[in-house]
């Protein structure tokens, strides 16, 4: 994929620390501080009770669907907490008025006292290449690890660690190896494996094996080797070369056939990292390579395969397909992507954007009788992927989302005394993909607004899904020609947290006194649609 590195300072208006106090004074523009939280977000075994606090002369609103406070939002009553039960992202903004300060968001996983047997996090294309880039980010990221699992058992590293195009910048993994031993240090990670796969842009095996503890990458000479976490099995496969190498692949199946043989291991998950996604599998296919690892993994329904590589973000849950066994994908740590072939608002209009500079990762619980997976972003601030007419993935922290959750946990379980069984009752299947489309809640969704430049553009109060709205269809004409001034499929900024309630469509500049038709049809992840909107209106 690419990746240009870029080292620019985006400063948020909110630090999310362990334990965040109010401020008492303004932001630079005058507008409220970010409201302090009581209780930090992270994973807890029991629900907990969050207060949440504002300088004087202000009132805090919130909501808890990921959605960006209003001032009709629910009002926070001084004092009394509220109570969070279930996965829940908590958005609060402070407000003067209908005036608002910028929103800050926690994430909330919550468990019970059950214990796992094993604990991963699962991240991918760190793309790094100097510390000054990397060592305040990467603070920031393992402080979102720690307050989901302050010692997790592993954390798996698939591929892409540093930045190589075929232009000698092996020598950054000894960079990237400083900056996750520094943060594991400095978070008493000291019995975290670390385990590393072999990505695209990792220069060469040479170069990955001196860069990083022999025990973070200890292949055989192949980039491809076994692990055991607590005895959880682990496999660590090399993509870059599996469908040509028939020693990689005889080891792969033989292990998986060995395993599987004995009966007790029938339901067990076997984990399987590996940097490229498996045609068939996760995000329709995109992105994908090695045919022959879909075909070998088709007989161990217990595999469970956790590619990176595409950056396509982990917000989708087309980002988990199960057939003959499960694959994941699990996002990116540098910057995310979504499908081809759609906008972005920007601050210069409509723009072919692909890319955000979301970060996002993994956190999986392995139980005796199911496996939960956790989507978590890392940094999921609104931020345009170019910076002054530059494209650059680096926003420095503070971050005002670190922690939040990207989507509902996956939870498998692998129920059957046989192969055929366990895959009959797999619940991420492409027949039980989701039918339900989305629908505009406001009687009136689509308004003519004048944007700050004076310009025209249609506003869309966003549509509500079951999942998520993951785009809009756009079509306005000029009513007195026919013609077409704005025809796009228009993102829905899902990847941002929180999301915001409304978008505004611009329109190129018209006629004075033209009229014009607007339709809009909401379309989710699998192409559910909802009716269209319309609305009438002056330039």
């Amino acid at each position: 994929m690419r990746f240009t590195p870029l080292a620019i300072a985006v400063v948020s208006a909110a630090l999310v620390s362990p334990v965040v106090a109010h401020a008492d004074t303004r932001t630079q523009d005058g507008a409220p501080a970010a409201p302090g939280v009581s209780v930090p977000g992270g994973r807890y075994e029991k629900a907990v009770s969050v207060k949440l606090t504002s300088e004087r002369g202000t009132v805090v609103r919130y909501t808890l669907d990921g959605t960006t406070p209003t001032y009709r939002s629910g009002l926070y009553v001084p004092g009394k907490p509220l109570r969070i039960s279930k996965d829940t992202n908590l958005t609060a903004a402070a407000f003067d008025g209908r005036e608002s300060g910028v929103p800050v968001s926690y994430g909330y996983l919550i468990k019970t006292r059950e214990k796992p047997i094993a604990e991963f996090v699962v991240m991918s294309d760190v793309h790094t290449d100097s510390h000054t880039g990397g060592d305040k980010r990467y603070e920031a990221y393992f402080d979102t690890i720690g307050s989901i699992f302050p010692r997790p058992d592993a954390i798996l590293s698939n591929g892409d660690m540093i930045n190589d195009n075929g232009d000698g910048r092996g020598a950054d993994h000894k960079i990237v190896s400083e900056i996750f031993q520094a943060n594991l240090a400095r978070k008493g990670m000291t019995d975290t494996q670390l385990l590393i796969s072999n990505g695209n842009h990792d220069a060469s095996l040479a170069a990955v094996r001196a860069g990083y503890p022999r025990e973070w990458f200890p292949d055989a000479g192949g980039g491809y080797y076994e692990s055991n976490v607590n005895g959880v099995h682990l496999f660590t496969v090399n993509t870059e070369t599996y469908n040509g190498d028939t020693a990689q692949r005889a080891w792969l199946k033989n292990r998986l056939a060995q395993i599987t043989a004995n009966p007790a291991s029938i339901t067990k998950p076997i984990l399987i990292q590996g940097h490229r996604p498996a045609p068939g599998t996760v995000m329709d296919g995109q992105q994908t390579a090695n045919p022959l690892l879909t075909q070998d993994l088709a007989d161990f329904p217990q595999a469970v395969y956790l590619s990176g590589h595409s950056h396509l973000n982990i917000n989708d849950e087309r980002s988990i397909a199960q057939k003959d066994f499960t694959a994941v994908n699990d996002g990116s740590m540098s910057y995310v992507e979504v499908d081809h072939g759609y906008q972005a608002i920007t601050d210069t209009g409509l723009a072919d954007r692909f890319e955000a500079t979301t970060a996002q990762a993994l956190f999986i619980e392995v139980y005796k009788d199911r496996t939960e997976i956790a989507r978590v972003n890392m940094n999921a601030d609104k931020h345009d992927i170019y910076q002054g007419g530059q494209w650059s993935a680096n926003p420095q922290p503070p971050y005002a989302s670190s922690g939040t959750l990207s989507g509902p946990t996956w939870v498998l379980r692998l129920k059957g005394t046989t192969n055929q069984e366990i895959k009959d009752n797999f619940r991420y299947t492409a027949a039980a993909r989701d039918k339900v489309a989305p629908e505009f809640t406001s009687r009136q969704p689509l308004k003519a607004v004048t944007t700050d430049a004076g310009s025209t553009a249609v506003r869309i109060a966003q549509a509500k899904d079951d999942q998520m709205v993951h785009h809009y269809d756009v079509n306005v004409t000029e009513t007195a020609t026919g013609a077409k001034v704005v025809s796009a499929k228009v993102l829905s900024e899902y990847y941002f947290m929180p999301r915001p309630n409304t978008l505004d469509i611009p329109l190129p500049a018209g006629a004075a006194g033209a009229r014009y038709t607007a339709r809009v049809v909401a379309v989710d992840a699998y192409g559910n649609a909802s009716p269209a909107a319309s609305l009438a209106f002056g330039g």
